[in-house]
C-alpha cells in the first residue's frame, strides 16, 4: 500500500519523528519501530534539499532507526542488574527531551507575541513636578546622625513603652462572660423548694458557685414570692432570711 507523505519544513531528525509519532498516535514508551522506519525512509527519499548538511542529519537518523530495528530482531541483551535491556531506550529519551524544549519554546514565543501587544507610554512628567523641590533639607533633618546615634534613640523608645507598661494589670487574664440558665436555675430552685419546705436563704446561696448564680437565684426567688409559691420572714435586721414554701404540707 502506498503512502502519501505530505512535505512540511521540520527543524531536525528528532521533529521529524515526533511528527510521524503524533500522526500516527503512537506510546512515545513503545515505538514500532519498523513502522516508523518505513515511513521515515519514505520522507527522506522525497526531500528535495540542497542543503546536504540539513540531509545528513535526517540520514544519520535513519542509519540509526534501522540499527534499532535490526537489534530489535536479536535477542534481548540483559544488563547487570538482570533487566533486559531496550534498544530504543535511548531514542525515547532524546525524544522526551527535544519535545520539552519544543514546547518551551513555543511558550517563550506566546509570551513574545504577547509582550509585542503590549504599548508604554512614554515619559511626560509635568515640568513643575520635575523641578519641585522639598521644603525639608533632608541631608540638614538627619545632620551628623549615624546608626549608632539612631539604634540608641530607637532603644529609648522601646524602653519608654515598656515603663508605660503596667506591670500588675498586664498580667490580668481575659474576662469571659459567665452565662446562667435563667430556666434551668428556676426549675432547680423549685425542686429545692419542694424538697425543704422551710429553709435558710443563706443556705440556698452556700450552693451556688459564683456572683452570677446568686444574682440569678436572688432574681428567682422574687419571682416566686411575686407568684406566692413562698412566704419570706426575717425576726431582725440583717438576720437570716427564712423561706416557706406555700405549698408544704
Amino acid at each position: 500500500m502506498s503512502l502519501e507523505v505530505k512535505l512540511q519544513v521540520f527543524e531536525g531528525p528528532l521533529d521529524l519523528l515526533l511528527h510521524l509519532i503524533d500522526k500516527n498516535q503512537i506510546d512515545i514508551y513503545d515505538i514500532p519501530i519498523a513502522t516508523i522506519t518505513e515511513q521515515y525512509m519514505e520522507y527522506i527519499n522525497a526531500m528535495q534539499r540542497d542543503d546536504m548538511e540539513v540531509t545528513s542529519e535526517f540520514l544519520v537518523m535513519a542509519a540509526t532507526l534501522i540499527d534499532i530495528k535490526c537489534k530489535m530482531l536479536l535477542p534481548k541483551e540483559v544488563n547487570e542488574e538482570g533487566e533486559e535491556e531496550d534498544p530504543r531506550a535511548e531514542l525515547v529519551e532524546k525524544l522526551l527531551e527535544y519535545k520539552m524544549y519544543k514546547y518551551m519554546a513555543f511558550e517563550l514565543k506566546d509570551r513574545q507575541m504577547d509582550a509585542a501587544m503590549q504599548w508604554f507610554r512614554s515619559r511626560n512628567i509635568p515640568k513643575e513636578v520635575r523641578e519641585y523641590e522639598a521644603p525639608i533639607d533632608m541631608t540638614g533633618l538627619i545632620g551628623d546622625a549615624t546608626l549608632s546615634k539612631l539604634n540608641e534613640i530607637f532603644q529609648d523608645l522601646l524602653k519608654r513603652q515598656e515603663d508605660k507598661v503596667d506591670p500588675i494589670r498586664s498580667k490580668f487574664g481575659n474576662i469571659e462572660k459567665e452565662e446562667v440558665d435563667m430556666d434551668a436555675k428556676t426549675l432547680y430552685i423549685k425542686a429545692y423548694i419542694r424538697e425543704h419546705s422551710r429553709f435558710s436563704f443563706r443556705q440556698l446561696l452556700e450552693k451556688q458557685h459564683s456572683k452570677t448564680e446568686i444574682i440569678v437565684t436572688f432574681l428567682v426567688m422574687l419571682e416566686e414570692m411575686k407568684l406566692g409559691e413562698i412566704e419570706i420572714e426575717q425576726e431582725s435586721t440583717f438576720g437570716d432570711i427564712i423561706i416557706t414554701s406555700k405549698k408544704a404540707g
